[in-house]
């Protein structure tokens, strides 16, 4: 009987399986090394801007709606971060006609210098992500905002922050527990950036009539989130 003999090819299949192996390894490190950051899943994560906004200040005691600086949240799936043209509005101390503004609030303060330097240069303020999804997360904020969830729901009462900070976990766990169940985290439409709001009557059904009223059936398939 004559003896076997693998292809010659064969002999590459070791170290072809090691390679794999490696890359493979390497690949689920890095995804799971970004995927834990403290900017991506740590509750308290607070890093500094190069302009010291105060949410306290212009949500909580001025009372300025969510949407004025992210004007797109309630249209596309991001939450837009304002640009230097939105925070001039008030604290330029000229005119678009380059004429002064008597209507300006603190023109000259040292924490807006950042502000002041991008409106000369037209460079965008480089603001930090406090909220940073790993890139195969896909969330829409206006599919969420215009069906009853406030921002209150993932961002907490930012309106309380003097600086803000991540409030939840934002893990896979957290959002699937509120696909099952979203009841309890719907509101009506005209409350959705009131960060004080409180239902009058029971959470859950207050939220399963809304559900109903908006249609909602929120999808637990993986393909959801990661597209």
């Amino acid at each position: 009987m004559e003896r076997f003999a693998f292809p010659q090819w064969t002999n590459k299949l070791p170290t072809l399986l090691a390679t794999a192996a490696a890359l493979g390894l390497g690949y689920v490190a890095v995804v799971g090394v970004y995927g834990t950051s403290p900017g991506t899943i740590n509750v308290g994560y607070s890093p500094d801007q190069p302009v010291p906004f105060s949410h306290q200040l212009h949500a909580g005691t001025l009372k300025m709606d969510c949407r004025y600086c992210h004007n797109t949240v309630d249209k596309g799936a991001h939450a837009a971060v304002p640009p230097t043209s939105t925070c001039v509005n008030c604290h330029s101390a000229t005119n678009p006609d380059g004429t002064i503004t008597t209507a300006t609030v603190h023109p000259k303060s040292e924490k807006l210098l950042a502000v002041r330097e991008s409106q000369a240069t037209g460079e965008p303020i480089e603001w930090t992500r406090v909220h940073d999804l790993p890139d195969f997360v896909y969330f829409n904020h206006s599919a969420h905002v215009n069906r009853g969830v406030s921002c209150v729901t993932c961002h907490g009462r930012v309106d309380k922050m003097e600086q803000v900070h991540q409030d939840k976990e934002l893990s896979m766990k957290w959002c699937l527990d509120c696909h099952r169940n979203p009841d309890p985290h719907l509101r009506p439409l005209e409350h959705i950036t009131d960060l004080e709001w409180q239902p009058e009557e029971d959470p859950e059904v207050l939220g399963s009539r809304l559900r109903e009223q908006f249609g909602i059936n929120p999808s637990t398939s993986c393909s959801t989130c990661h597209r």
